[in-house]
């Protein structure tokens, strides 16, 4: 580009700029323009070639300290127990883990207890944004409840600071708002800096729908699973690498694993669509997906394995949602490692997870082994 083209782009810049600020001293009260604040793009593995996820489910946000908690011991807080607790707990995270990312699974709010949408979203996510945290949300079938319609909640996520949320993705028409992939590139200095080494896959499930004349739960709809199954293959094509997938509604083969030898707890019937949609058979199709995170049901938290797949519930976060006395809110982590080559990281070597309780010590419990990369790719779960 010559002197005079790179003159003609900078001129109009600087004008507005200049402008902006000027508007400013003469109408000090006026508002101002400002622009997200976004994080180093594209999100990538830590130079200790790791990587972690915090999965937060079912917050059920409301309106802050007027918010009252639900179905907590005395010893919580009793009548003084409200959101805060919920924001709280996600500090405490946020500082004892230090995450990489931070994965919003739905019912983020509730939207009967929410005066105004968007001022409850930025409580809600404040502590992400205040420690400069990525993060990533989809929605639940509470979320839309409030102000907001599902649409303009998605736009609204994915416009906030450190968000990597998208409403849907380009050049593709799918149902629903809130499908979108987020590659995890190589670390700094590997000969994989420019490579997605672990893909995110988010996906809106959806809240309520009536089929002949019976209410039931939404489903991840055929054009969704398209665009995931397209996505997929084109990555692959690229470099072969594991995938999670995260969505608020347990798909209906979920209710099965009652009768397996899952880890951790299954406290309540598994509330999903009377529509099966193909999500396990997409999945299982694609070959890539090794883990999938849900939401919805607080008071189950388990990982079961459904044909070589890991279906794992986070288990109920927030304060004002649904719980049980006495039992913990709590939280998921997800880490990946990746696997040390002679001069710098390779491809994902194994993927684990663990919750932890809202308790004195956060404490630490279902540890397990989800995925390991093996010569034949027929690992199964290990308890640590």
């Amino acid at each position: 580009m010559s002197w005079s083209g790179l003159l003609s782009l900078l001129v109009p810049c600087l004008l507005s700029f200049v402008l902006l600020r000027f508007s400013a001293l003469l109408d000090p009260g006026a508002a101002v323009p400002r622009v997200k604040r976004s994080p180093p793009l594209p999100l990538r593995f830590r130079h200790d070639g790791a990587f972690k996820i915090l999965q937060v489910a079912d917050m059920h946000f409301g309106n802050g300290a007027a918010t009252r908690c639900r179905d907590v011991a005395p010893e919580v807080g009793g009548a003084r127990c409200s959101d805060r607790n919920t924001t709280r707990f996600l500090r405490r995270l946020i500082e004892a883990e230090r995450p990489d990312l931070i994965a919003f699974t739905g019912d983020n709010i509730f939207g009967g207890s929410a005066t105004d949408a968007a001022e409850s979203l930025l409580r809600a996510i404040s502590p992400a944004i205040e420690y400069k945290v990525p993060w990533a949300a989809i929605l639940g079938n509470h979320d839309q409840e409030s102000t907001m319609t599902r649409e303009e909640l998605m736009m609204f996520l994915s416009l906030m600071d450190y968000s990597v949320s998208q409403v849907n993705p380009p050049g593709f028409l799918v149902h629903g708002f809130g499908n979108y992939h987020v590659g995890i590139h190589g670390p700094f200095g590997s000969g994989l800096v420019n490579t997605s080494l672990l893909n995110l896959y988010f996906l809106d499930s959806g809240d309520r729908e009536v089929v002949d004349g019976i209410k039931t739960y939404g489903w991840i709809k055929e054009s969704q699973l398209a665009w995931l199954s397209t996505t997929s293959k084109k990555l692959q094509q690229n470099l072969p690498a594991p995938a999670l997938a995260f969505f608020h509604i347990p798909n209906p083969e979920v209710r099965g694993l009652w009768y397996t030898d899952f880890k951790g707890e299954y406290q309540e019937a598994v509330a999903c669509s009377l529509v099966n949609s193909g999500v396990l058979d997409t999945l299982v199709s694609m070959g890539d997906v090794k883990g999938v995170f849900l939401g919805h049901d607080h008071l189950n938290d388990f990982c079961g394995n459904l044909n070589g797949i890991w279906f794992c519930y986070g288990g109920g976060f927030g304060y004002h949602a649904y719980g049980r006395p006495h039992w913990p809110r709590r939280a998921r982590v997800i880490y990946t490692q990746l696997k040390k080559g002679q001069r710098s990281w390779t491809e994902v070597e194994s993927i684990q997870t663990w919750k932890l309780l809202d308790d004195e010590n956060l404490s630490k419990i279902d540890e397990q082994v989800l995925w390991r990369d093996s010569d034949d790719d027929s690992y199964q779960s290990v308890h640590l």
